[in-house]
């Protein structure tokens, strides 16, 4: 069945790249979640005062892979202890944030979630229902795929984790 959730892992150049990388993403779009104004514009959104995070939507088949692999990848490629910052990316704009549609995904989240704090001394990451998602500007759609060289917080390895994901 086709299933849609957002993940905000800083840049969301990187964090797209990652669920493009997964068997059964069927697509992913970048764009600005759960802030406070209409229609923002990136430009906008980077001046920390609109309450939007760098987001990906992500549209999966869950008969081809479960709402917890997606939740692996995620986790492999953020640092979870870290508030508004992920690697040199700083602002309320690089928030990590785990955003559901459908309460029924919610005890799967919250579960996964419950884990991931036994393994770290501090975390950071939101769980909220969506508010609301606006999709960015066209230049940062597909943006790694556009420009392979281009400026990512993700390093090469934790690509090649996420990758290994579909192995299982």
């Amino acid at each position: 069945m086709k299933k849609v959730i957002y993940f905000a892992g800083g840049c969301f150049w990187g964090t797209q790249r990652v669920f493009q990388l997964l068997d059964g993403v069927l697509t992913t779009r970048v764009g600005y979640a759960n802030g406070n104004t209409l229609n923002p514009t990136y430009k906008e959104v980077c001046t920390d005062t609109t309450g939007f995070r760098e987001t990906v939507e992500v549209t999966y088949d869950d008969s081809l892979i479960p709402l917890t692999t997606l939740l692996d990848a995620y986790f492999l490629c953020v640092d979870p202890t870290v508030k508004n910052r992920q690697g040199h990316d700083i602002g309320s704009q690089y928030q990590t944030g785990v955003y559901y549609t459908e309460e029924s995904d919610l005890p799967t989240i919250s579960a996964y979630f419950e884990k991931k704090k036994t393994e770290y001394p501090l975390f950071c990451v939101e769980l909220k229902p969506l508010k609301n998602f606006y999709e960015a500007e066209e230049y940062h759609q597909d943006y790694l795929i556009k420009n392979p060289e281009g400026y990512c917080h993700v390093r090469k390895e934790e690509f090649e984790a996420v990758r290994k994901l579909n192995q299982r």
